[in-house]
Parts: structure tokens; sequence; C-alpha cells
């Protein structure tokens, strides 16, 4: 069930300093990657950004994209996401996935009951989440995405096989 050929692989944070730098905040497993992808677009591919990276800074990188040359048109870029077509980037091991590709399939527990559909994979330091929605659920509820928690995923039947803790559902 892949359902884009863009895989968000960072954003862009503002200006750094006043000659046209951007903050950059890197989504790649090597944060440096993001600029062997380059050019990259937006989200609905109607700008092209030519990336490169000049130095490591806090939570990410400055680095400057072509035709951005002052502090303004720096700032006038924040919050823009960075996408990367599929075919740039790297196969992944059959245990790693692109988040991308895990939202909005079902998930089910080992009975074949259905828990809801995944909102989106979160990280708050201690591993990967899947945030779980369904009608159901009066609210979302995190799952870990462990092998233990999850032991299966298949992208290409849309389904992944949940075994939660006991009490999360």
């Amino acid at each position: 069930m892949v359902t884009s050929d863009m895989i968000c692989v960072g954003a862009i944070g503002g200006s750094y300093g006043v000659r046209g730098e951007v903050r950059l905040k890197s989504f790649c497993a090597t944060p440096s990657d993001i600029a062997d992808y380059s050019p990259l677009s937006n989200e609905d591919g109607s700008r092209s950004f030519t990336l490169s990276l000049t130095r490591p800074i806090k939570n990410g990188f400055a680095g400057r994209i072509a035709g951005v040359l002052t502090k303004e048109e720096a700032d006038a870029l924040k919050g823009v996401q960075l996408y990367a077509r599929r075919d740039q980037l790297p196969s992944l091991p059959d245990d790693e996935y692109y988040h991308a590709d895990l939202i909005g399939i079902q998930v089910v527990d080992t009975g074949g009951a259905e828990l809801g559909y995944v909102k989106s994979v979160q990280n708050h330091g201690a591993g990967d989440l899947l945030e779980l929605h369904s009608p159901a659920l009066s609210t979302t509820v995190l799952l870990p995405f462990t092998l233990e928690a999850v032991p299966t995923v298949d992208l290409v039947s849309g389904r992944i096989v949940a075994d939660p803790p006991e009490g999360l559902f």
C-alpha cells in the first residue's frame, strides 16, 4: 500500500544569519544525507530546491538553497517541508519502513479484530510510536513500534498485525 512517490526528508526552519542561509532540520537516518537527495521539492512538487549544507548547527544544519540570497528570502521559506522522490532514496532492509508508508494502514490484533489505523508515527526519544485512531476509540492510542508489539507489517496488503501491551486498549 505505497501511497506516495514523495517522502518528507526535512524542513526549513527559517533564516540562519543575514546572508541567505537557511536552518534545516533533517528527518534522514543519517542527517547529512539530506543534501545527497537534492534537488528537493515542496509537498505538491510545484517548487524545487537545490540544497547544500554549509555547517552543522544546534538541532540541524545551516545550508544554502540556490537562488536564496537574503535573510528575507530565507525567512519566507520557514516551515516548508522538503520532499525527495522515493527512487532517490536508498532501499530499506526488510524490518525498516518509511513513515509515509505506514500512515493510513489498518491495524488488527493477533486475532484479526480491527484496532484502528495509523494516524501518524511519532518519536519522543525512546523509539517510534504508532498513533492509532479509530471511531471506536475516544482518543488516539500510542502503540510502541517494536517487534514485540508489532510482529507483522504487510505493506503489500496494507495491514499491520499488533500484539499490544496488556491494558493499552
